[in-house]
Formats: structure tokens, C-alpha cells, sequence
């Protein structure tokens, strides 16, 4: 790559994480070296079973200590995405990886686990061929004014509201 950019996917609607996971596994697909930092999220999921595959080329951890969207931050909460956001930093000086995608670092800011400018100072340390993707609901305005590219996922419709649960392999 000659320039990476940083994207940003946002908004209320399903397909964030999703659509952040199939560019990593297509950058792997190119041999690109990939990190993923998940916040908030602890729980495994299938597709860490298929990042799993890639393990020479995508590197994924978790900082979260479980979903915070009905409950009020714990100390634990603040402690695991601190460790996220040094291990990120870390990783980016290192030049190790050409991809990064921070899962729900959005979500880790309106929460106050990270704040706006750790994001920001993430974003100005990537290295010029580093691709960074942010996702997450509740994305600061001054992380979309400083990103390249911004997509909002807004949900039109969801069969949720009918009942149906997270289903394996489709939800979770």
C-alpha cells in the first residue's frame, strides 16, 4: 500500500464489526499483516474461530470485560481498554502490522474507558501505510472530521424486533 487511510464505521445499525472483520480478512487475503483490538466485547464469537485460520497474519485481542450498553463502566472495564490502548500503541510504533481495527473504541470513548484524544493520538502515530479502522456506535464528531472515510450503518429494519435472538454464524 502506498498510503493508508483511516475509516470510520459508526451508527446504530447492524454490520459494523462485520463489515471491519471482512477487510481484515481480505488485507490477509493480500498478506497483510492485520491487528484487531476489540473493546468492551469479552465474549468469543464465531468468527474468531475463522480469524483463528489466518493466525500467521491477523493478530486479535480483546480488551473489554463484557457489553457495557446496560450497565455502568467498572474500574475493570477502564483497566482492560488502558491495556488495549498501550498494547496499541506499541504495536503501531513497532511497524509490525499494516492494518489495525480498534472494534468498538468508539463505544470505549462515550463510555470514558478511552477518551477522544487517545483515539486521536492513535490516529496521528499510524504510520503513513497503515490502514486504521475505528468501529463503534457514538463516534465523536472530531474522530469523523479526522477520518478519511465515515460510513454510517442506520438500521431501516431489524427481525430482532420480532423476537428472533443472535443466531451462530449470522449474530454471533
Amino acid at each position: 500500500m502506498r498510503r493508508g487511510y483511516i475509516q470510520v464505521y459508526t451508527g446504530a445499525g447492524k454490520g459494523k464489526t462485520t463489515a471491519a472483520f471482512g477487510l481484515a480478512l481480505r488485507a490477509a487475503g493480500a498478506g497483510l499483516r492485520v491487528f484487531i483490538a476489540q473493546f468492551v466485547k469479552q465474549k468469543r464469537c464465531s468468527e474468531h474461530e475463522m480469524l483463528e485460520r489466518f493466525q500467521d497474519l491477523i493478530t486479535l485481542r480483546q480488551y473489554g470485560k463484557g457489553f457495557i450498553l446496560r450497565r455502568k463502566p467498572r474500574p475493570s472495564d477502564v483497566k482492560a481498554a488502558q491495556e488495549g490502548l498501550s498494547d496499541l500503541i506499541a504495536a503501531i510504533k513497532s511497524a509490525a502490522y499494516d492494518v489495525f481495527v480498534l472494534d468498538e473504541a468508539n463505544v470505549a470513548v462515550h463510555y470514558n474507558l478511552l477518551t477522544v484524544n487517545d483515539l486521536l493520538y492513535l490516529m496521528e502515530i499510524k504510520p503513513k501505510k497503515t490502514e486504521l479502522i475505528i468501529t463503534g456506535r457514538y463516534a465523536d464528531e472530531k474522530i469523523i472530521q479526522r477520518a478519511d472515510l465515515v460510513t454510517e450503518m442506520r438500521e431501516v429494519k431489524h427481525y430482532k424486533d420480532k423476537g428472533v435472538k443472535a443466531r451462530l454464524g449470522i449474530e454471533k
